[in-house]
């Protein structure tokens, strides 16, 4: 599943890299979506593959805050590029004649960094609230990597504030984006319906059906695993829930834009008739 993940994102990537008309901001925000889903599949995949291979499952604290803040930057990384790809969306559908002007290079770039600029804080405020506890009572963790709730769960000293704190900052990072994307699509629907032929309908709606795909899939398993964790927590499903959206879901997502969306797929099969 692993591979699946990394070849299929990097099949995206080549795909967009070596076709010109595929130089597009759509397109560009894919490319960056790909490298942030090999590197959020990266910080923990390897390292359970390593210990199921070695029969050890030990972490320093050093590398389980480092794995932390990675997983919180990535996970962070993928809501803001989902939410300009939505923003990208409704100018192409519902702003057509401006959508050129207004996503220019220099706008594209100046989202992709404000993504990240945001991740990284969202990153560093999560590992923030960790580094302030001063003893745990248990050194086991109920998962397969290192979760910002599995900390909570194992430190001495009251958490009450500390979590509020922290699902505070994820509440934020996550629903103010879905709430973006939500309103981007209400727009976008609202468009698709004043178009007069069916035909017409199918063909837009189905031009960013992949983009729909993905966001239901991305936030499906992350609600779930939040939710969860914060209202009645069990180990083994939170491990379920974890692999869902740590394994399956980046999986899931180059199959879907490879399968769904028709540019993609037929620089896919250029590139393998030129190998052949």
């Amino acid at each position: 599943m692993y591979l699946v993940t990394v070849l299929g994102n990097l099949l995206i990537i080549l795909a967009v890299i070596s076709d010109s008309h595929l130089h597009t901001p759509m397109y560009f925000f894919l490319t960056n979506l790909s490298i942030v889903d090999i590197c959020f599949n990266s910080t923990m995949i390897p390292k359970m593959i390593v210990d199921i291979s070695t029969h050890s499952r030990v972490i320093s604290y050093v590398g389980c805050l480092t794995q932390m803040s990675f997983y919180t930057m990535f996970g962070c990384m993928d809501d803001m590029l989902l939410t300009v790809m939505a923003y990208d969306w409704f100018l192409a559908i519902c702003h057509p004649p401006h959508y050129v002007a207004i996503m220019n290079p220099h706008l594209c770039v100046s989202q992709l960094l404000v993504c990240v600029l945001i991740s990284l804080l969202d990153s560093q405020l999560h590992n923030l609230v960790p580094l302030q506890f001063t003893c745990f009572k248990d050194v086991e963790i109920a998962n397969f990597f290192c979760h910002p709730t599995q900390l909570f769960t194992l430190s001495c000293s009251d958490t009450l504030i500390k979590s509020l704190v922290t699902y505070l900052v994820g509440a934020i990072l996550g629903f103010i984006p879905l709430f973006g994307i939500l309103l981007s699509y209400c727009k976008i629907v609202s468009s698709i319906l004043k178009i007069s032929s069916s035909r017409g309908r199918y063909k837009v709606f189905s031009t960013c059906s992949s983009h729909l795909s993905v966001v239901c899939l991305f936030y499906g398993s992350g609600i779930g695993v939040y939710l969860g964790s914060s209202v009645s927590y069990s180990p083994r499903r939170g491990m379920m829930a974890s692999l869902r959206y740590t394994v399956v879901t980046p999986m899931l997502n180059p199959l879907i834009y490879s399968l769904r969306n028709r540019d993609i797929s037929s620089t896919l099969k250029r590139l393998h008739c030129f190998k052949v």
